[in-house]
């Protein structure tokens, strides 16, 4: 007998084992789906684009549902290629020629830098995928924002409904609060269209999704905010208990290293209070992750930690997903290091909640991650980016590190509790079912609709 289950199709650029930002939303995201009884495929690049890219984490592809299907279709990047052989002449001979007519090939069919080509591949797949089992909900995440192409296609042609599930924002800068595309250009066109089809969007907080409730007040009713929250499955063992006096404090930081992270800022407050504070003086502060968005470190950040290794300032390289507990069991402080900006948030802020470790926040007090620490009782956030402010800060978590009580650290983990990221999914994915349910899609395509 066949599964009457809704089927959802759910498009992901990044889903393990790719390492990417993103890719633990997107996991839990299919996971959630089908521990809710839908059928789930999923559409994503192939493996060889993450290993050739971004870098991997192959432990995460164990976590993945067993009834997950996923399909998986290539992916080139040709700016990121640092193969010669599979260089054109025009890029090796005429480089300069190559890049202008390499931006016109990305945003031929879609105004996505580097993503565009992935159009015509996506939504072959996607009407591939609904001819050959009918999809009756699509969810794509962004960004890459072409991963909404899927959405579309099979909207348009087939009478799918779907979901835009924005990481991010496409057209808003959530570091300055600027625009990224003009007003009125194909940017600005293309997502008010796909807003207008959607069923629901998603959005990863209050300020960005405020923001684009404000554009357009009249579909403001279907935006909702699903937080990144933590995954129960890789959270850390809360601390209950401060460290023995005579074990020397580590400070951690436990993500990706952008350029919008002020590490130079860190550092100098780092020496300051490493230099001056007997608490700190044995102290060290760790950084695990990837030192900028690709698999190779960026040299200027190596540069940077080296600068200051004399002061116990490390970079121990990127940790698999399945040991990120083990490394929060060395902590006695955790770091949230974070660019500015009032719509910027982080995965890892509610995972630190986990620990009932202190927290010290070097980042604008503005930020978004701010308003998910601000009950938080051992929460040390700073009012500026001066190296004393950022050493006061350091001080005061490494006293409360050494000081605050199991009742302290009770509540902390307390605290945590509400950022579960099954409590942030789950109230969508059942909401959603009536949407797939009610979906009658076809599996003929409507005429002229493919384009």
């Amino acid at each position: 007998m066949p599964d009457e289950s809704p089927h959802v199709l759910y498009v992901a650029w990044g889903f393990p084992p790719c390492r990417a930002g993103g890719v633990y939303r997107a996991l839990a995201t299919a996971n959630a789906f089908a521990r809710a009884g839908y059928r789930v495929t999923v559409l994503t690049a192939e493996r060889e684009a993450f290993e050739r890219y971004t870098g991997t984490d192959p432990s995460m592809e164990s976590r993945v549902d067993e009834r997950i299907e996923v399909v998986r279709i290539p992916f080139e990047w040709p700016g990121m290629e640092s193969d010669l052989r599979r260089w054109s002449a025009t890029r090796v001979f005429t480089p300069k020629v190559w890049r202008k007519m390499r931006a016109r090939a990305d945003h031929k069919d879609f105004p996505e830098a580097a993503y565009g080509p992935w159009w015509g591949p996506l939504r072959e797949a996607a009407v591939a995928i609904h001819q050959r089992d009918k999809v009756d909900l699509v969810v794509a995440t962004a960004n890459p924002n072409v991963d909404f192409a899927a959405a579309q296609v099979l909207n348009e042609s087939f009478g799918v409904p779907y979901v835009m599930d924005y990481r991010d924002a496409w057209m808003l800068d959530v570091f300055d609060g600027s625009l990224l595309h003009e007003e009125g250009g194909r940017v600005e066109h293309l997502e008010r269209s796909l807003l207008e089809k959607s069923s629901e969007v998603w959005f990863v907080n209050e300020p960005i999704r405020a923001w684009h409730a404000d554009r357009h007040p009249d579909l403001a009713q279907r935006m909702h905010v699903v937080a990144n929250g933590y995954d129960p499955e890789f959270a850390p063992h809360p601390q209950l208990e401060a460290p023995p006096a005579d074990k020397p404090l580590t400070f951690g930081y436990i993500g990706t290293v952008s350029p919008k992270v002020p590490l130079a800022e860190f550092a100098q407050g780092w020496r300051l209070a490493h230099e001056r504070s007997p608490e700190l003086a044995n102290a060290s502060a760790v950084l695990r992750g990837y030192l900028g968005f690709y698999s190779t470190p960026s040299p200027v950040l190596v540069n940077l930690v080296d600068k200051y290794s004399d002061v116990g300032l490390n970079y121990n390289g990127p940790v698999p997903k399945a040991e990120v507990s083990e490394v929060y069991d060395s902590l006695d402080v955790c770091l949230l290091i974070l660019g500015a900006g009032k719509y910027v948030t982080s995965g890892k802020v509610f995972e630190y909640t986990a620990t009932a470790l202190p927290i010290v926040s070097i980042h604008d007090p503005g930020n978004a991650a701010s308003d998910v620490l601000r009950e938080y009782p051992l929460w040390f956030p700073i009012q500026d980016l001066e190296p004393e402010t950022i050493a006061a800060a350091l001080e005061a978590a490494a006293h409360a590190a050494r000081t605050a009580s199991p009742e302290v650290r009770e509540a902390c983990r307390s605290y945590s509790l509400t950022y579960a990221r099954d409590i942030q999914l789950d109230p969508r994915v059942t909401a959603l079912r009536e949407v797939a349910t009610l979906a009658t899609p076809a599996t003929a395509p409507n005429e002229g609709s493919l384009r």
